[in-house]
């Protein structure tokens, strides 16, 4: 049976958007009457709870407040939307090359599934994205109320897909430490540089572009 592949998002399957998302958070601020500047610090600091327990909303009253705002509820909804807007964007931005490379992975009987360690607005705009119908399996942080590299993370994966998470390869740049952690709990591990050289220290193998992993899975396994 062809291995299960599990994948990560921002920076593997497409580019991360950094830039674009700290000017989207300084846009805001401005919504909601506070310092852009500030508000993109604040949201660099409390990105362990935007990935597991804030949704958009919360996001904006909580850290409005905390640097003074008192912003109305249409405020806070109208800034929400900004930033929704702007994962919608970023995930209808997949590369070409990328989902040619998921469709031939389908294609040769791989099950797919994706971790990401993700703010709700990400999850709210997957299903409507082109990258959806082509996993098997989602698992975003901000629904599992876990985060990579915390090892039931990898596990819910590997569970939703009915297999082992020692018969899983998994991809991605290594950001959060994500390469380590899906090595611990049994998966063989591949980084990706293509879109960012996140974890230049990881010592396992790493490939220059999802375009290798058919061929690459497509090997017989060493002995």
């Amino acid at each position: 049976m062809p291995r299960p592949v599990i994948l990560d998002l921002f920076h593997t399957l497409l580019h991360g958007a950094d830039d674009e998302r700290d000017r989207v958070v300084g846009e805001m601020a401005l919504v909601v009457g506070v310092d852009p500047a500030a508000l993109v610090t604040a949201y660099h600091a409390t990105w362990r709870d935007r990935l597991v327990r804030w949704d958009a909303e919360e996001t904006v009253r909580v850290l409005a407040g905390r640097l003074g705002g008192t912003p109305t509820g249409a405020q806070v909804a109208r800034a929400a939307d900004h930033r929704r807007a702007l994962a919608r964007r970023v995930l209808e931005r997949a590369p070409a090359t990328t989902l040619d490379v998921l469709d031939a992975l389908r294609a040769d009987g791989h099950p797919l599934a994706l971790i990401s360690n993700a703010t709700s607005e990400t999850a709210e705009a997957w299903p409507g994205g082109p990258l959806a119908r082509r996993f098997d399996v989602a698992v975003f942080s901000c629904e599992a109320g876990l985060a990579k590299p915390d090892p039931a993370i990898y596990r819910l994966a590997a569970e939703r897909l009915g297999v082992a998470p020692g018969d899983c390869v998994y991809v991605g740049d290594g950001a959060d430490g994500e390469l380590a952690g899906a090595a611990a709990v049994g998966m063989t591990v591949l980084r990706t540089t293509e879109h960012n050289d996140t974890d230049p220290s990881w010592g396992g193998p790493a490939i220059s572009g999802l375009g290798e992993l058919p061929a690459l899975l497509g090997e017989p396994a060493g002995p």
